[in-house]
């Protein structure tokens, strides 16, 4: 406890990638005063036209920082009444 997911386009290293997990994982067993053994992270490599529609795995009121998922199989006026 606690586990983190980084969902993120496909592209970078796996260096670069366990770099930003050990940067993540250091700040939460700091501000959470949590041992390195209490803290997992994950990451995710998801295609850009999949991501929204995996977002939408997340529920909404679980999403503190950034912004609400749109499918993207809506027309623009199902992508009005969503929002």
């Amino acid at each position: 406890m606690p586990h983190i997911a980084v969902m993120m386009y496909p592209g970078r290293s796996e260096e670069t990638k366990k770099a930003l997990a050990h940067k993540i994982q250091a700040l939460i067993m700091e501000e959470l005063k949590l041992p390195e053994t209490a803290v997992s992270v994950s990451m995710f490599d998801i295609e850009k036209e999949a991501f929204p529609n995996a977002m939408l795995n997340i529920p909404q009121e679980n999403i503190v920082v950034g912004q609400k998922p749109v499918p993207i199989d809506l027309n623009q006026e199902e992508i009005a009444e969503f929002l």
